[in-house]
């Protein structure tokens, strides 16, 4: 007869393979949104071409059809969206499915989280396996958390995607049975620096998408300057790149605070284990690393005018030493931290 354990760690697995299935229709159903945001074009062009024929007969120096209220497209509907960082014309009937899918898979994928923390006996986060899975589950809580405050569903089909991968990757490439912690990690302090530097690294998941999708939008923005044709139509619904870059620098700012935190914990944390604060362990090097890259980035837009792609790339380019410090540093570079590997 199978154990309890045996049995709590099987419907993990389950939980797992079941939120991964409701996670891809979120994602189909939020690409399908993007694809069929034709509609709204339509829509928003049939409306400028109304409010241009209006404009023409108002005098000039009015209330109404000014200058100032006509953006770098010519449409008002797109300012109504950089102020509520939301979608412009009629309701999104797919993103609200797209929504409804992924808050049914974290609910699923909760689960499947809690279960392997009761199979294991301890919080599920003592190796790639779990801090994959785990992290999966909090970038889907804060995009999920975030929509209640900023109407952001058009990030779905990026972030969606990425708790994908997360998941296909501790799926395939990190499967991890059940088993106890090696002595160095049986410490509260796991579940304090660990904790927050999920939380930080879901923060860079959100900005890493925006900062992507700034990008794009600040192509499409210098292409209708020039007079050129827009070759990603869609965009039209996304916020200008302006707001894109201000929100995603306030998260970043957010998300650099408890990367601090994670590093001095970390260093605490060592000193307990090891009799020493700072050994040059290559993944402490790395975390370090990524500190160094953020504060450079909010320096260098904050005091020194990087703003626009340039800051954007930065943000990049911090996110993707924190995918290289969480996969190739854990799996090709031997250290103090090797355990916490695969």
């Amino acid at each position: 007869m199978p154990s309890i354990d045996y049995t709590l760690a099987l419907y993990s697995e389950r939980f797992m393979l079941l939120a991964a299935f409701a996670y891809t229709v979120a994602f189909l159903a939020f690409a399908w949104d993007l694809a069929k945001s034709s509609k709204t074009i339509r829509a928003v062009e049939s409306r400028l071409e109304q409010k241009t024929a209006v404009r023409e007969t108002v005098p000039a120096g009015s209330g109404n059809g000014s200058a100032r209220d006509w953006d770098v497209d010519g449409s008002r509907e797109a300012q109504t969206a950089d102020s509520a960082m939301g979608y412009t014309g009629p309701r999104r009937n797919a993103a609200r499915v797209g929504v409804a899918l992924t808050v049914l898979a974290a609910a699923v994928h909760a689960a499947g989280v809690v279960t392997r923390g009761m199979a294991a006996h301890r919080v599920p986060w003592g190796n790639m396996y779990e801090f994959c899975t785990t992290g999966a589950l909090v970038v889907a809580v804060v995009f999920l958390l975030v929509l209640t405050r900023r109407d952001l569903r058009f990030l779905g089909t990026v972030v969606v995607g990425l708790v994908l991968v997360m998941m296909m990757a501790a799926t395939i490439g990190f499967p991890t049975p059940v088993a106890h912690l090696v002595p160095a990690l049986q410490s509260y302090w796991l579940i304090i620096h660990v904790s927050v530097a999920v939380i930080a690294s879901a923060l860079f998941t959100l900005t890493f998408a925006m900062s992507v999708l700034q990008l794009l939008q600040a192509d499409r923005e210098t292409r209708i300057r020039s007079g050129r044709k827009e070759r990603l139509p869609f965009m039209r619904i996304v916020p200008s790149a302006q707001s894109l870059e201000n929100l995603s620098y306030r998260i970043n700012a957010v998300a650099f605070v408890l990367w601090t935190f994670t590093l001095m914990a970390g260093a605490i944390w060592a000193e307990q284990a090891w009799g020493r604060y700072w050994g040059w362990d290559t993944k402490e090097v790395w975390t370090f690393v990524i500190w160094v890259v953020y504060a450079g980035y909010l320096h260098a837009r904050a005091t020194r005018g990087w703003t626009g792609t340039r800051s954007a790339w930065l943000s990049i380019v911090g996110y993707l030493c924190v995918v290289f410090n969480f996969t190739i540093v854990n799996m090709f570079f031997s250290g103090l931290h090797s355990y916490s590997g695969v």
